[in-house]
């Protein structure tokens, strides 16, 4: 397996990532949502990949990536932007689009913020400039830090899948769920306090990359309203809703990675 040893002083790690397809040709990176790891993306990166160089990366401590120190909100939304960056540089990338879902979709705003010149396009999947409530964060924190993944493993599948496609595709929701309990509690945990504290949306007007915004329509962690704010903020955001809940690009796969080529041609 891949690995870039990130040196970021004392929040020094290595990030375990996967690159397909020519690297000469145009990037795109894909960023995983918080519990999950690189395979969220195999049916994107297996879609894309005879066109772009695809980009892939666990997102420090989660998947085969260590937590290094990242730990109480050691940086935040900005020290797990900051890795995207050492890991371009490590890779001789200088711009790329890049595509986030839910915690990667704030990293993706951040990016946008903060390094306009690194981000050739935008793609922010089941999203928003804040997410969720900052002390039921740091309660989850403090919960899997306690007692393990199982205590947020257990309810994942009705956060993450609607109704139907939990009881059409139980073995792909399996999969994923088995993922989430195998992540290293401290690691999540700590990406709980990162996002308690990331709160981007004054700063996200400030975006101007191309930018897509992906909603799903049953989504009740990040809504079609949140998706409609930002693409609202953000100057000639264009935006999509998907008949998913909030890891659309697997339970739409076929009309997220249509959506997703479509922008990218643009």
């Amino acid at each position: 397996m891949p690995f870039a040893v990130l040196d970021g002083g004392t929040a020094a790690t290595r990030l375990h990532y996967r690159s397909d397809g020519d690297p000469s040709r145009p990037c795109v990176v894909f960023s995983n949502s918080l519990g999950t790891d690189l395979s969220l993306w195999d049916a994107q990166a297996a879609a894309l990949a005879r066109d772009y160089h695809v980009l892939r990366y666990d997102t420090r401590g989660h998947g085969a990536s260590p937590a290094g120190c990242c730990d109480g909100d050691a940086g935040g939304i900005a020290r797990l932007g900051h890795d995207v960056l050492a890991l371009f540089d490590h890779l001789g990338i200088g711009r790329a689009a890049f595509c986030g879902i839910s915690m990667g979709g704030l990293i993706g705003q951040w990016l946008a913020i903060h390094a306009p010149q690194r981000i050739e396009r935008l793609v922010l999947a089941n999203t928003a400039a804040s997410i969720g409530n900052p002390d039921a964060w740091r309660s989850r924190a403090a919960l899997v830090r306690a007692d393990g993944m199982d205590a947020v493993a257990d309810g994942a599948a009705a956060r993450w899948f609607s109704p139907q496609f939990a009881a059409r595709e139980p073995d792909a929701v399996a999969r994923l769920v088995q993922v989430l309990r195998a992540q290293d509690r401290h690691g999540y945990a700590a990406c709980c306090e990162a996002l308690a504290g990331a709160d981007l949306r004054g700063q996200v007007a400030a975006i101007a990359a191309p930018t897509l915004v992906i909603a799903g329509e049953y989504d009740p962690v990040t809504t079609v309203a949140d998706a409609e704010w930002l693409a609202a903020q953000i100057g000639g955001a264009q935006a999509t809703v998907l008949s998913a809940s909030h890891i659309s690009n697997i339970e739409a796969a076929g009309a997220f990675t249509a959506s997703l080529r479509h922008f990218l041609a643009g």
